[in-house]
């Protein structure tokens, strides 16, 4: 298959997860494409989706301004010996182990200030939650998949989020709502200032800024 009939099958699988109403198609759809930019899932979801649409949207994807400079580059490249850019990589969503879904989603909507991206399943068994540019995501286990009592506590940090600035104002926050701490604030020997809470199924999240 050539890398032109890639793309074309890319766009069209695209279409498709938005007919079906597929939250990560969503999404993808709003960080690529600016006019979808201030939608939430739903409303992107419920919007007209075009296959212009979801081509433009892998052009983006690709690197290209739009789908007929992909066709063109599509072309060139495989005419070229140019070598491929080097890898980017652009996001990383660490993935939580919880017992139960619905709690696991509450904890982190209305204590940390994170939103509801998608739940997926019936009963559910997996969601994501964001905030700002930080995502999480959360699995269903019915038995714990760490041995705690081999590990020391401190070495249990399963995720980390780091903000640009205001993590003073965020841990008073998160105290005022009643968030449980493993860690209070404080200054790290290395000079990044810290904090560290605990969820419902003791998973540890660290934020932290830099010096």
């Amino acid at each position: 298959m050539s890398q032109f009939e890639h793309f074309r099958r890319q766009a069209k699988l695209y279409l498709k997860w938005h007919r079906e109403g597929r939250y990560p198609a969503a999404a993808a759809i709003r960080s690529l494409l600016p006019r979808f930019r201030d939608l939430s899932d739903v409303q992107i979801l419920e919007q007209e989706f075009k296959l212009a649409d979801a081509q433009e949207l892998v052009a983006r994807k690709a690197g290209f301004e739009n789908w007929e400079a992909l066709k063109k580059g599509s072309s060139d490249m495989s005419t070229s010996s140019t070598p491929e850019k080097e890898p980017f990589l652009a996001l990383s969503e660490p993935q939580l182990f919880v017992a139960d879904i619905g709690r696991a989603c509450d904890f982190y909507t209305s204590k940390l200030g994170f939103t509801l991206r998608f739940t997926y399943g019936e009963p559910p068994f997996f969601a994501q939650v964001f905030r700002d540019g930080a995502r999480i995501n959360l699995r269903y286990v019915d038995t714990p998949v760490v041995d705690t009592s081999r590990i020391v506590p401190e070495h249990l940090v399963v995720a980390t989020v780091v903000l640009d600035h205001g993590i003073k104002k965020l841990f008073l926050d998160y105290q005022a709502a009643g968030v449980p701490f493993f860690q209070q604030l404080k200054t790290e020997p290395w000079g990044s200032r810290a904090f560290i809470v605990s969820d419902p199924d003791n998973n540890l999240v660290c934020f932290t800024a830099a010096p």
